[in-house]
């Protein structure tokens, strides 16, 4: 049981790059199945659409759907569209905030995409089909040699041994693929270690409380929808029998939509008074009705993870 512990602790408090990680393997096993399996390069004059499509309509699908998944992108959209639209200075400051969330949004659901490419890229075989049919490639490489040259350019990808009489000197296409897919690779991890390290020294907090934060973000979501299902269990069932039984429903205290509504809202976060959750400065404020609650200042990146 120790052991099962120590696991289930490292799992909580490497959550994210776990999440990243799995993500990461599922995208790279999928790329090999379909470029071992489902492509077949027709070594035509239509190599370029083939290719192109196959390296880069998957990770279009896989973007959306990082997109789909994201809570932090319902929490953006859901209830918007009723409410009345204003130009003030608050309403600026929430534009600003809904686009930097959306940057992270972005940023989350561009990992299965990027890996899928970097992944085909190291593969070589969308980017040598669709590279041996594009013109542009078949005019450098081809130039002063004639339309033979061209015709031999797309059989590339279904003989090697044809490159030789194109071009020795030069990389081959599957080489340029690979070249590419590990600048690829070099550029995203250089971008995310900047990103992460601007994050951490923008954080309002030192690094335990923020440690701390993170746990209690967890435990509360954790116990929120626990606290969730049993409120609504017993809402329904207060309903329910009130329909079987033609009586009038007992007295049961529930949440207004107005108090939905401000716990839904985005964080903001509040150097003045802290609070660690929309939950936390809502019970704490009188039930939201304080003026301290709509006070706050900008989401600082370290703490998106409090709108997840």
């Amino acid at each position: 049981m120790d052991k099962l512990r120590k696991v289930m602790d490292f799992c909580t408090h490497h959550q994210t790059v776990l999440g990243y990680s799995i993500v990461s393997l599922m995208t790279a096993a999928s790329e090999h199945i379909f470029s071992s399996v489902v492509f077949k390069c027709p070594c035509s004059s239509g190599n370029m659409e083939y290719g192109s499509i196959f390296l880069l309509v998957p990770a279009l699908i896989l973007f959306l759907l990082g997109y789909m998944v994201n809570t932090r992108t319902w929490r953006l959209l859901t209830n918007r569209c009723p409410q009345v639209k204003c130009c003030t200075h608050s309403c600026w400051g929430t534009c600003v905030q809904y686009c930097f969330v959306l940057m992270l949004v972005t940023a989350t659901a561009s990992v299965a995409p990027l890996t899928w490419i970097a992944v085909a890229l190291l593969g070589a075989s969308f980017y040598e089909c669709a590279a041996s049919g594009n013109s542009l490639i078949q005019n450098y490489f081809c130039e002063d040699r004639g339309e033979e040259c061209h015709k031999l350019m797309v059989k590339v990808p279904c003989d090697e041994t044809l490159w030789k009489n194109i071009s020795s000197e030069s990389l081959s296409l599957q080489a340029q693929s690979q070249l590419i897919g590990w600048i690829l690779i070099a550029c995203i991890i250089t971008v995310a270690l900047i990103a992460t390290c601007i994050s951490h020294c923008c954080s309002p907090v030192s690094y335990l409380h923020l440690q701390f934060w993170k746990i209690y973000s967890q435990e509360e979501w954790k116990l929120f929808k626990i606290k969730a299902k049993e409120h609504a269990t017993r809402m329904a069932e207060i309903n329910v029998t009130s329909f079987f039984d033609a009586t009038e429903p007992a007295p049961f205290q529930t949440p207004s939509n107005e108090e939905w509504q401000k716990i839904s809202s985005l964080y903001t976060f509040n150097s003045q008074e802290q609070y660690y959750s929309m939950i936390h400065k809502f019970v704490n404020t009188e039930r939201g009705n304080s003026s301290r609650f709509e006070e706050g200042d900008r989401n600082p990146p370290v703490l998106g993870f409090v709108d997840d």
